[in-house]
């Protein structure tokens, strides 16, 4: 999940020029966009902008490999939580727009089990949802019911990119 503090397109930093990857919007938002050359063009004068890059993907390995393990070990309510910190995070706001559908894509699970962790959440008034709007209404309760990883991930975050 990249929100303002990243960047699709990491590769190029690594030398590659193709991504197997999709990219899904989640949210509404502004965007810079640069081209492949020019960025490359960048990356090649400025040491800072290669410092930066090499901690970010760094980071990125790790929340990767992080969300590995999550999704072999973890329940779907902590994951669940988890990824609803993130999206809060990236969006800067309390509330968002996020289907059931999508986020049972996004765990890798299938709707009914996402709709009954969210339905948990809800019923211990760490969040309220309708028809795809969210509102998270505890961070504190939600941080308390996300698995381990969502801490260490922040913990890296901080650490390394600030």
């Amino acid at each position: 999940m990249v929100g303002r503090e990243g960047m699709l397109g990491t590769q190029l930093a690594l030398g590659v020029t193709a991504a197997p990857l999709h990219a899904l919007v989640q949210g509404a938002g502004a965007a810079w966009r640069i081209g492949a050359v020019a960025f490359r063009g960048e990356l090649a004068r400025s040491s800072a902008l290669q410092r930066g890059l090499n901690r970010y993907v760094y980071v990125m390995m790790m929340q990767l490999a992080s969300a590995a393990s999550c999704l072999r070990f973890h329940q779907i309510e902590p994951r669940l939580a988890r990824w609803l910190l993130m999206t809060q995070d990236r969006a800067h706001s309390d509330s968002f727009h996020i289907t059931h559908e999508f986020l049972a894509y996004m765990l890798g699970v299938r709707r009914v089990s996402v709709t009954t962790a969210a339905s948990v959440l809800q019923h211990d008034g760490l969040i309220k949802y309708h028809r795809g709007d969210i509102e998270v209404l505890s961070r504190r309760g939600l941080e308390a019911a996300a698995c381990s990883c969502y801490a260490a991930d922040r913990k890296a975050y901080e650490k390394i990119l600030h």
